[in-house]
C-alpha cells in the first residue's frame, strides 16, 4: 500500500498489513464500532498492525481524539470476525471498522471522553457521506456478534452520535415492574419478540422458544438501545423500545 493517502483528512496513517479485497461488493454500507479492550491505545495500535495478530480495523480513535487510519476504506479490514446482520455473514466485506480506545469490561471499563466522541462523530459523518451509509447500519460489534462480543458496551454514548446526525436511535421506554419474557418461556409473545429482532437485523431464530441465543440477542439489543438496564430479559421497556425502533426505521426508510 505504497502512497497510502487517508480517506479521513484529519487522520494520521499507520498501515496495517492485515487486509484484503472486499468480497461480493466493492462498497461498504455499514459502520461497526468496537472498543480496543486493551490496557493502552498504543498496545492496541501495535496489535492491529502486527501481521501475526491477523486482526485490523480501518480506524483507531484515541481518548484524546487522535485518529489513526490503518486500512483504506476501499479494502476489507479484519475486524468483525464471526458475525452477521440481516443474514449476511461476511460483515468485513460490507463494513468500515472503527476501534475506540477503551480498556473494556475486563480491564476497567470507563466512560468515553468527549474529545474522543467528538472525533468519532466527525469520522463517522465523513464515512457516512462518502458511502451513503444508512443510519440503521451504524452498529456495535455486539449487534453483529451477540454473545461473542459486548463492545463498545452500555457506556458508549450512542445518543451523542444520534443527536449529531450519526446512527439510529429512539428514546428508550421507561423501565417499570411487570411481566417479562425469559429463558424457558415459549409462545406467541416470544415469537413476536424474535420476529421484531430479526426484522431489525439481529441474528436470531424465530422459533417461539426463548432460548439462550434469544437471551443473548436481547442483551445485545439492550447494550445499544436500552442501556439503563442490561439483563437479557425482555421486559415491557425492552419490547416497547424495539417497537419504537422498528416504527422509526420504517418512517425513515426509502419508499
Amino acid at each position: 500500500m505504497s502512497g497510502f493517502l487517508p480517506d479521513e483528512p484529519s487522520a494520521e496513517v499507520r498501515v496495517s498489513p492485515n487486509f484484503g479485497p472486499r468480497r461480493e461488493t466493492t462498497r461498504p454500507d455499514m459502520i461497526v464500532l468496537h472498543y480496543t479492550g486493551m490496557k493502552t491505545g498504543a498496545g492496541a495500535e501495535a496489535l492491529l498492525c502486527d501481521p501475526a495478530s491477523e486482526v485490523s480495523s480501518h480506524y483507531l480513535v484515541y481518548e484524546d481524539g487522535q485518529i489513526v487510519q490503518m486500512v483504506r476504506e476501499s479494502d476489507r479490514a479484519w475486524h468483525a470476525g464471526k458475525s452477521s446482520w440481516f443474514g449476511r455473514t461476511d460483515i468485513n466485506s460490507c463494513s468500515i471498522g472503527i476501534e475506540i480506545v477503551n480498556p473494556g469490561h475486563s480491564l476497567g471499563y470507563r466512560s468515553f471522553p468527549k474529545r474522543q466522541i467528538d472525533s468519532m462523530i466527525r469520522l463517522c459523518k465523513g464515512i457516512v457521506q462518502r458511502h451513503s451509509i444508512p443510519a440503521q447500519r451504524v452498529l456495535a460489534h455486539s449487534d453483529v456478534a451477540p454473545g461473542r462480543k459486548i463492545d463498545p458496551g452500555e457506556k458508549f454514548p450512542w445518543k451523542a452520535l444520534f443527536e449529531a446526525g450519526v446512527g439510529h436511535l429512539v428514546e428508550a421506554a421507561p423501565v417499570r415492574r411487570g411481566a417479562v419474557l425469559r429463558t424457558g418461556d415459549a409462545g406467541a409473545g416470544v415469537e413476536a419478540l424474535q420476529s421484531m429482532l430479526a426484522l431489525y437485523g439481529y441474528g436470531v431464530e424465530i422459533s417461539g422458544a426463548f432460548d439462550r441465543q434469544t437471551e443473548i440477542v436481547v442483551d445485545a439489543f439492550q447494550r445499544h438501545f436500552r442501556q439503563r438496564k442490561v439483563d437479557g430479559l425482555a421486559d415491557g421497556s425492552t419490547i416497547r423500545t424495539l417497537e419504537r425502533l422498528l416504527a422509526s426505521a420504517r418512517a425513515v426508510s426509502p419508499k
